[in-house]
């Protein structure tokens, strides 16, 4: 008796991602306030500009993001952040040919921006606020979810484990549960181990090393560590001098397992990404 291998096609609205292989999402924030580029791609010209100039680098995911996730970032109305990524989104489906995600925890934004193209919805409060899981489920898009403790405000006020790796692999499959009683099947279900979230240095250096274990829950895994403090912290590099060390855990979440990187500097992850996959392919 044979096995059936799950299905590696997700449906992300009118289109599908192959996780049969490793993607780079490009990032796109719309926010005045993000830590590394708030303000550059609030107006929505340069939004445009800059998710094309990064299909075109071969991203095959753009994350739209109308409010800030960076440690005590505050907290925006749903209005506002809908006001932010709604005509992006709305353009970006229009114009580009690339599967938009949309990086939110609010129910409002994530029915709108279903209705207007978008095609996964990447939650760093893994669907936890209240009418999110409902509002998630009924758009019947994919979900990403992220493990963290708290809030953006307070996530890095002493964070503590007395089992990382296993506290972060419980509090997914607690999520992934959550979905399923929700209808949001496991298949619908994509992973974020949260680096950055909730952790200090040590944390992610040691959730790093052993993501792989999360891959025992049986759903892919999206990586963001893109320019993060973790590495400005293990290399002494400002925001703009992280460009290296961000490739180099590209390389290593590849190596890992990952199926989604989620980066600033796509055109030289996508180098990374296919250099990786030449070697791999080789007989």
């Amino acid at each position: 008796m044979t096995s059936v291998q799950p299905s590696t096609r997700l449906p992300c609205g009118n289109r599908v991602l192959d996780l049969a292989h490793t993607h780079v999402m490009g990032i796109l924030n719309v926010t005045p306030d993000s830590f590394s580029d708030g303000g550059r791609f609030a107006a929505l010209d340069a939004a445009l500009r800059h998710a094309e100039l990064m299909v075109l680098a071969g991203a095959t995911l753009v994350d739209v993001g109308g409010e800030s996730t960076r440690p005590g970032a505050p907290i925006v109305s749903q209005q506002e952040e809908l006001d932010r990524v709604a005509p992006v989104v709305e353009r970006i489906s229009r114009e580009l040919d690339v599967i938009i995600s949309v990086d939110t925890s609010a129910p409002v934004v994530m029915t709108e921006v279903a209705r207007l193209g978008a095609g996964l919805i990447n939650d760093v409060r893994s669907l936890r606020r209240e009418g999110a899981l409902q509002a998630a489920a009924a758009t019947g898009l994919p979900v990403c979810l992220m493990h963290m403790l708290g809030e953006p405000g307070d996530m890095q006020n002493n964070p503590h484990y007395d089992d990382l790796v296993g506290e972060v692999s419980a509090f997914l499959a607690d999520r992934m549960q959550q979905c399923a009683a929700a209808g949001i099947a496991s298949d619908r279900i994509i992973l974020d181990p949260g680096f950055g979230f909730a952790k200090t240095l040590q944390h992610n250096l040691s959730l790093f090393k052993h993501m792989d274990a999360l891959l025992l829950l049986g759903r892919p895994l999206l990586v963001g560590v893109s320019r993060k403090s973790m590495i400005g912290q293990a290399l002494n590099r400002p925001v703009d001098e992280r460009l290296y060390g961000s490739l180099a855990l590209a390389a290593l979440a590849m190596n890992k397992g990952a199926r989604i990187l989620r980066v600033h500097d796509v055109a030289q992850t996508v180098d990374v990404v296919r250099m990786i996959a030449a070697v791999e392919s080789a007989d």
